[in-house]
């Protein structure tokens, strides 16, 4: 896996980079990469979806989402930014699951791989460090990112501007689902025990870090905007530091850290595809409905009162 690590680093890391690299990278292969092209007057982006076939057309299909701002901020910074964890992260996994798919270790469902390409992204402030800015707003992203085909959704984010979560490697977040913040998941626990040999490690959220960006109230990071965006239970896999490093800061994309956060996407869309995994207790979320009703509003800009 450490070669899907570096084939992604390599891909990224340069002032040109695009979603034409990305097809090119998996050139030689039967894996659908779409690319879309967005353009704004803060700069453009390429969106990049790797379509990766199950065998099993009624499994469910698990969604991996790179979420960042861009893979670096010139010409501010020179390289590869922090918040590029996210995008190393999704298309390292891509190429590990093409590759499986390519040698015959076919998956039960099909997985969905989507995040952007921005070699040249501003940046914004924010406490404790500054925010990785994007060309595009986040409505955009999750509609190029985020398919109503997604029976879950993986959301990985570089998650280390903050004072909340001070330890090195990966931590998951608890599951969103509707508006609703659920318990995190036992399967994705066992496969996070199993993948880093360690204790499991879990990212504090609150209930706001699950609305919608541009409501004026602060966010972790955009994490969990994905849960904004779909029906389906999202699950953040987030990329820590013991100190807070800015999204723009280069230099601090760690291997260690992405290399296990590859293997637990990899793993969980093993487990998930072919019905070993879930990310949330149906039983548990229908009951939560039935005595407290519907929090899908959280899903939304809100309504001032």
């Amino acid at each position: 896996m450490l070669d899907n690590i570096q084939q992604a680093y390599s891909v990224l890391d340069h002032p040109e980079a695009d979603g034409a690299a990305v097809q090119d990278a998996m050139g030689g292969t039967d894996i659908a990469v779409d690319v879309t092209t967005i353009e704004t007057d803060k700069g453009s982006t390429d969106f990049v979806r790797v379509t990766v076939p199950g065998q099993d057309p009624d499994a469910p299909t698990l969604g991996v989402v790179g979420r960042l701002g861009g893979v670096g901020a010139r010409p501010e910074e020179v390289g590869m930014v922090s918040d590029a964890d996210g995008a190393i992260v999704a298309l390292a996994s891509a190429f590990k699951l093409a590759e499986m798919y390519e040698r015959g270790d076919h998956l039960a469902g099909e997985v969905q791989i989507a995040t952007h390409v921005c070699p040249d992204a501003p940046t914004q402030p924010h406490d404790p460090v500054p925010f990785m800015g994007s060309p595009v707003d986040m409505a955009t992203m999750n509609r190029h990112e985020v398919d109503e085909e997604m029976d879950a959704v993986l959301s990985v984010d570089a998650t280390k501007g903050n004072r909340v979560h001070c330890e090195r490697g990966f931590a998951i977040t608890p599951t969103a689902k509707e508006g609703w913040l659920l318990p995190p998941s036992d399967a994705l626990l066992d496969i996070q025990e199993r993948v880093t040999g360690e204790p499991p490690s879990t990212l504090t959220l609150t209930t706001q870090d699950i609305t919608p960006y541009g409501n004026d109230v602060h966010h972790i990071n955009s994490l969990m905007q994905p849960a904004t965006a779909t029906d389906a239970p999202v699950v953040g896999v987030a990329t820590t530091s013991t100190s807070p490093i800015p999204g723009s800061g280069t230099g601090a994309n760690y291997l260690p850290e992405l290399l296990e956060a590859t293997g637990f996407v990899v793993e969980t869309a093993k487990e998930f595809t072919r019905g070993r995994a879930t990310l949330y207790d149906r039983s548990e979320f229908e009951r939560l409905q039935a005595l407290y009703g519907s929090m899908d509003r959280l899903q939304t800009m809100g309504t001032e009162r």
